[in-house]
């Protein structure tokens, strides 16, 4: 506790934080929370706050002394931030003068994802409007920056994409990315719909197989039966008296034409798929 109270008094015997260059803002976000907070000078980012009001000749001392510790702590709280920025984010957020626009501004920008469950360019195009947003607050982003963020904002199943866009060494404008990302997007899009057509064809095909495969088992069991069973009759009846000779014949008759019938209907069951599955 000491410790703590020695750096909150004293904030140059904090540890630097590692300045922020546009990954991982969540982990920069979280430590520069926790930075602000023990120097209690976080308030100051908080939305719902009322803005400092105007001095009058009639303000009280205590007004004028509250006035002067929030304009003190909002120097204070924005100095920290811009100073854990690398030096191209300096230049961009430098032009913000209130500590709560450059952070709004940072969360807005960093804190956008892309997700696979939505149409990419749909949320490109979202993402580029925050970009215009920020241009009438004087951030002018450059074009390497945006395509580096749309490219971290990707979701997992991109990162080939991703790998090859960064190994490549041409150069990018944003609309030259844009162009490009559609093409790939339109691209998986049709893969997807051939593939999944693929796999209903495979699914079908193996359960009309699953289900000859069925009929036949079925059938050449029935078969063995039915010839077991009238080997079994005509063996009794040979034990007999010989004046049944005649009904064993009719039944061997019998079992030879069931066979006949059982193989005939196996080999016309015959299956034949059409899936109107087409590629262009």
């Amino acid at each position: 506790m000491e410790k703590l109270m020695s750096v909150v008094e004293n904030p140059k015997e904090f540890i630097k934080l590692d300045r922020f260059d546009g990954t991982n803002f969540t982990r920069w976000r979280d430590k520069m929370i926790f930075l602000l907070s023990a120097l209690n000078i976080y308030y100051v980012l908080d939305s719902a706050l009322p803005p400092v009001p105007k001095p009058t000749a009639e303000d009280s001392d205590v007004v004028k002394e509250e006035r002067k510790k929030r304009e003190h702590d909002e120097l204070l709280c924005r100095g920290h931030i811009l100073n854990t920025l690398t030096d191209r984010l300096y230049d961009l957020y430098c032009n913000l003068k209130s500590p709560r626009e450059i952070w709004t501004a940072l969360q807005t920008y960093f804190e956008f994802k892309i997700f696979d469950t939505r149409p990419i360019m749909d949320q490109i195009h979202e993402l580029q409007i925050l970009v215009s947003k920020l241009s009438d607050l004087e951030v002018k982003i450059p074009d390497a920056l945006q395509i580096g963020a749309i490219l971290s904002k990707l979701p997992s199943s991109w990162n080939d994409y991703r790998k090859k866009i960064l190994h490549s060494m041409d150069k990018m404008t944003v609309e030259q990315f844009r162009t490009h990302i559609q093409i790939e997007s339109e691209t998986r899009a049709r893969n997807a719909i051939s593939q999944h057509s693929s796999s209903a064809v495979k699914f079908v095909s193996q359960n009309d197989s699953g289900s000859g495969n069925k009929s036949e088992s079925k059938t050449e069991k029935s078969g063995k039966i039915k010839k077991s069973g009238n080997f079994e009759k005509a063996n009794l009846v040979e034990n007999s008296a010989q004046g049944l000779v005649a009904m064993v014949s009719a039944m061997k008759i019998g079992m030879v034409t069931e066979l006949n019938v059982a193989t005939a209907a196996k080999n016309t069951q015959d299956w034949w798929l059409d899936s109107g599955a087409t590629i262009h």
